[in-house]
This record gives structure tokens, sequence and C-alpha cells, in this order.
């Protein structure tokens, strides 16, 4: 059964005809205010998700709950984040599953850890690091928004200290420098279980290769993803859009072999 929407809950609100979102926690007495009108949070709170909603300027919107795109992308940035064109094929090549224990090391803003915590859910752990502990406050409060705390557990640490976890089904580096921290991916991760990761420019593939291959990690994968939305007007016709999403970064892909036999 659809559960209305209710107070303390994250809400987007969608602008029809310019496709303007808004993220908004509904508070009693509570309004959202825009550029085409103010909306009362008590407006939403009790009905259906999708309800129709009109602003004090007559303007229509309608209340979704975010999906974990709309939530990746709407969190209070202090870093550059994962896109979710590129998080799907990331989350395809880590495996992972409900219960599944990950570390992230390069926990930015912690975009990428909010689509890791609603995967691995209630049963499962991210644990999740960075070298500064502002960044990580951060995105601690960016989790708490959509109430993912439960599932992460954020540390201060250095790439290339030892992870003080082991045996976890997956990890995920997005590091200046993620060569130093791939030795200690291998040493944390359960036989078998992959690794992937993002990394900006050519050079950094290039030694993240050398770094993988030597650490014991073999099926190595890169790939780039494009993204362009397609226009369509049933009057004017269907047509590619004019500006895309294009390179944001080399996605790279490992499994953790076992050279000598347990």
């Amino acid at each position: 059964m659809a559960r209305p929407l209710d107070y303390g809950e994250p809400v987007l609100l969608w602008e029809e005809g310019k496709g303007r979102t808004f993220l908004v926690t509904l508070e009693e007495g509570g309004v959202l205010h825009t550029h085409r009108g103010a909306i009362p949070h008590d407006q939403l709170v009790g009905k259906p998700e999708g309800v129709e909603a009109i602003s004090s300027t007559g303007q229509r919107f309608y209340a979704f709950r975010p999906r974990a795109r709309e939530r990746m992308m709407k969190v209070r940035r202090r870093t550059q984040i994962v896109y979710p064109k590129d998080a799907g094929w990331l989350v395809l090549a880590l495996d992972l599953f409900p219960g599944a224990r990950v570390i992230e090391m390069g926990t930015g803003s912690g975009a990428f850890t909010i689509l890791l915590a609603q995967l691995v859910g209630k049963e499962g752990r991210v644990h999740t690091f960075d070298r500064r502990e502002d960044f990580l406050e951060n995105a601690l409060s960016n989790l708490a928004r959509y109430g993912l705390l439960e599932q992460v557990e954020a540390q201060v640490l250095e790439a290339g200290n030892q992870f003080p976890v082991e045996d976890v089904d997956a990890v995920f580096l997005d590091l200046p420098d993620p060569w130093l921290a791939v030795p200690p991916a291998y040493a944390a991760l359960a036989p078998g279980r992959p690794i992937a990761l993002i990394v900006p420019t050519a050079e950094q593939l290039k030694a993240t290769f050398g770094a993988l291959e030597e650490a014991g990690f073999v099926a190595l994968e890169a790939v780039e993803i494009l993204e362009r939305k397609i226009l369509v007007r049933r009057r004017e016709g269907v047509r590619p859009f004019e500006r895309m999403v294009g390179f944001t970064g080399y996605l790279v892909s490992a499994r953790k072999a076992c050279r000598k036999a347990p």
C-alpha cells in the first residue's frame, strides 16, 4: 500500500512545463518559496506521492519522493561527485546486494555513499573513508537527510593506510592518487571480489592499471560513458538535445585473484 507523504521526509517538487525541481524536507508550518510562488508544506502532508500542488501564483507542481538519482544530485557539495550516469556502471561492477559490506575511499560529499547505503540496505554496511574530517561531516549530514546513517560508518584515513575492516564484498576508490590505496584494498577484499574506481585523467588511468596488476587484480576493464538526452516534441519532431553530459572520468573495474591456493 502506498504511504502518504508525511512530516520529516524529503520531497521533490517538480515544476510543470520547465521541469525544475526543488528538494524540501516537510515541516509543520513550513513553506517552499519559488520563483513561481509559494507552496505550504501542510498542503502536501497526508497526500499520496505524485499529488498535484498549486503554488500561490497558480503554477502547477507535483510532489514525489526523491529517487536515488535526485538524492545524489541534490547533496550539499564540498567536492565533485560521482554522476548518476557513471554510478550505474560502477554499482554493477561492484556487484552489490542487500547485506553486502563495502569500502568506499574518498567519501567527498557523500553522493555515491547515498547510493551504496541504499543498495546494501539495513543489513549491510558501508565503510567510508576520507582524509578530511570536514568532508566527512558534510557527507554524514547529507546521509542523515535520507535516514541512511544506520548503515554507514565513516572514518578519517589517509590513502595508503590499511583499512580497519577485512573480508569485505567490494571496494570503491575515488581518489587523486588511487594507486596508493590499491594494495590495502586488495588486503581488505574477500577472495574473488571486485574493486571499482573512477579516475579523471589518462595518466592516472595508466598508473592505476599498473598498481592493480602488481597488487594481484585481474580482469581489468576501463570505460567512459557519455549521456545525451533526446528532445521529444510532438509537433516539431524529435532530435538529440544540443548539450550533453560528456566525459566525467574513466571508470575502472577488476577482480581480486588468488595467485596461490589458500
